[in-house]
This record gives structure tokens, C-alpha cells and sequence, in this order.
């Protein structure tokens, strides 16, 4: 009996290769480790070294040349810029990096052969800064305005508490406040907690750093917490014939018809998650520009500020003009 037939023999030879292919390139693969650096990130002074590591996990089945290549070659001097990494040899090149001018730039590299894989992770984050005492007083500058910031609702809210009553605090402020904090804290948390959001954000900026931290997270969450007291407080104390303006109500209903568009939108797929947060952060920041106004107006109406906290417009003012300084500072520091 012929158990085996040229069909059958061609079959068997047919998937053989098959699965030798496919082995080949799971063990290419695994190969494909390429190139990392032992630090994504520097802070180097003008005038002041540091240095980084060219890590190579595997042995290269060749020889692999490999250049750095930087945005502003006037920022940093890199010593050495080309290597050549020999073949089924494993060692690392120390690279020395020298300020020369303040700046941000990134460190990319190219190689021959030219696989995308061998430098995907092959970059540099590198920060050049004029004084690493300013450095200190910006972030102590930081925390100072974060603190500010967050304690500036409170005098409010104890000011309308001592009274019960909240004549003289106008609720357009109040409810376009909430209404910013609420979409400021949206921003933070898509880009903080939701990997999709991130990994949208890591696609459009390969080699930045995700710009919401921690303290943004609390600090918008908190500023909507307290704002929710205050609305609690408008709701139950003595307030007259105090209620939210027709044209307030008018910029609520269009800033509701944006987020409640764009975030169809998102749904159907049109636009990405991460432009609804920008829309979002938009009407933020549109807010944030306008929402002292109606109060400045009633003030001026009224020729008394009895019932509005000074309090929170000296802690709020102090805030501001330690965010404005330690802009100035920065952009000193880095040259911006």
C-alpha cells in the first residue's frame, strides 16, 4: 500500500517551509532588540558634561554603523557621534554630552543597515539650562503657585459660610467655573489613566513626554470639589434675586454644543479622543480669560464688594504671578 503520494510528499515540503519561515521570523524577532540608551532623559549646564550609554541587549549577526543625528547642533557637542558595532560582539559606547547654549533638543540616530528597528529606541531627551539654581527656584516657585492655587476657593467658601449668604458673589463666575474645572479635569484624567488616550498622544509625539502630571490630576480635581461646595453654598444660603445671566447662559449652552459634538464625533470615529480633549482644554482656557468679568461688572454695578473674598483674589493673583515668573525664569533658563 502507498501510503504516500507526490501530492502528499508536495504538501508535507509545502508546510515544512511554511514553518521554517515562520520560525525565522520569530527568531528574527527576537533579535530585533536594537539599540536603547541607558537614559531617555538628560540635564546638562552650558558649559557642564554629562553622559549617556548606547546599550546593546544582542549581538548583531553583522557589523551595524550607527550616527547620531540632533535638532540643534548648536545646543550640545556629542563626543563621538558615529560607532560601529561589530558583529557577534556585545558592548556599550559611552557618549559625553556638552552644553553649549541653553535649549531642549532631541538626539536621534541613524544606521546602516537601514532597519528602523536597530534605533527605534536609540534617542535622547536632552535639556541644556543656564543655572541649576534657577532650576531650584522655579520648581519651589511651582509648588508655591500649585498651593496657592488650590487654597485660593477656600476663603470663599468660608466668607460665604460666616455670612450664610451669598449676595455680592456672582453665579455666572461660579457656574463657568465649574464648568471649566470640569473639562480641565477631563483633559487630565483621558491623558493620565486611558491608554488609548496616551498611546494617541505617544503617536503624535514619539519622543515627548506625556505634559499632564500628577499634581495637574489633584489640582483639577480638587478645584472642581471646592467649586461644587460653592454652587451647594449659592443653592441654600440667602442669594435675593441673584441668578445666572442670559449671556452666561447663552456661552454655557454653546460651550455644551461643542464638547457634545466633538464627543459625537469621537464616538463615530471621525476625530480621535485626544482632539476632543483639546476641544476641551479650549473652552478651558476661553474660560479662564473670561470668567472674572461678570464679577468685575457686578462689583462696578454694585460700588461694593461686600460678599466677594479678597482672599481669594490676592491668593489667585499670587498664583498667577508665580506661574508668569516661573515662565520668565524658564524660558531664561532654557532659552526659549
Amino acid at each position: 500500500m502507498r501510503f504516500f503520494n507526490s501530492r502528499s510528499v508536495q504538501t508535507c515540503i509545502y508546510f515544512s517551509c511554511i514553518l521554517i519561515l515562520v520560525f525565522q521570523k520569530i527568531a528574527l524577532a527576537s533579535n530585533h532588540t536594537g539599540l536603547t540608551v541607558s537614559n531617555h532623559d538628560i540635564l546638562v549646564l552650558v558649559n557642564g558634561s554629562d553622559s549617556f550609554d548606547i546599550l546593546l541587549l544582542e549581538p548583531f549577526n553583522q557589523d551595524v554603523e550607527t550616527k547620531l543625528l540632533t535638532q540643534h547642533e548648536n545646543l550640545v557637542e556629542l563626543i563621538p557621534t558615529e560607532h560601529i558595532f561589530k558583529a557577534n560582539t556585545t558592548e556599550n559606547v559611552t557618549v559625553l554630552v556638552t552644553g553649549l547654549n541653553p535649549g531642549h533638543l532631541v538626539i536621534g540616530a541613524e544606521s546602516q543597515p537601514n532597519e528602523t528597528w536597530i534605533i527605534q529606541e536609540l534617542f535622547v531627551r536632552i535639556t541644556v539650562a543656564n543655572s541649576r539654581s534657577i532650576i531650584y527656584i522655579s520648581f519651589i516657585f511651582g509648588w508655591i503657585y500649585f498651593i496657592a492655587w488650590s487654597v485660593s476657593f477656600y476663603p470663599q467658601i468660608y466668607t460665604n459660610f460666616r455670612r450664610q449668604s451669598v449676595i455680592g458673589l456672582n453665579f455666572d463666575f461660579v457656574y463657568l467655573n465649574i464648568v471649566g474645572f470640569a473639562l480641565y479635569s477631563l483633559f487630565n484624567c483621558g491623558l493620565y489613566w486611558i491608554p488609548a488616550i496616551q498611546a494617541e498622544y505617544a503617536l503624535r509625539h514619539p519622543r515627548g513626554l506625556n505634559p499632564v502630571l500628577l499634581n495637574d490630576v489633584v489640582f483639577s480635581l480638587h478645584a472642581a470639589f471646592a467649586t461644587i461646595i460653592t454652587i451647594a453654598q449659592c443653592l441654600i444660603y440667602e442669594r435675593g434675586k441673584q441668578s445666572v445671566s442670559k449671556t452666561a447662559s447663552a456661552l454655557l449652552c454653546l460651550f455644551a454644543l461643542i464638547v457634545i459634538i466633538s464627543a459625537s464625533l469621537a464616538f463615530a470615529n471621525v476625530i480621535h479622543w485626544l482632539d476632543f480633549l483639546y476641544y476641551c482644554s479650549y473652552i478651558k482656557l476661553t474660560i479662564t480669560i473670561i470668567k472674572y468679568v461678570p464679577q468685575a461688572l457686578m462689583n462696578y454695578r454694585r460700588k461694593s464688594t461686600v460678599g466677594w473674598s479678597i482672599g481669594t483674589i490676592l491668593l489667585d493673583f499670587t498664583g498667577g504671578t508665580l506661574s508668569m515668573m516661573q515662565m520668565i525664569l524658564n524660558a531664561y533658563n532654557y532659552g526659549m
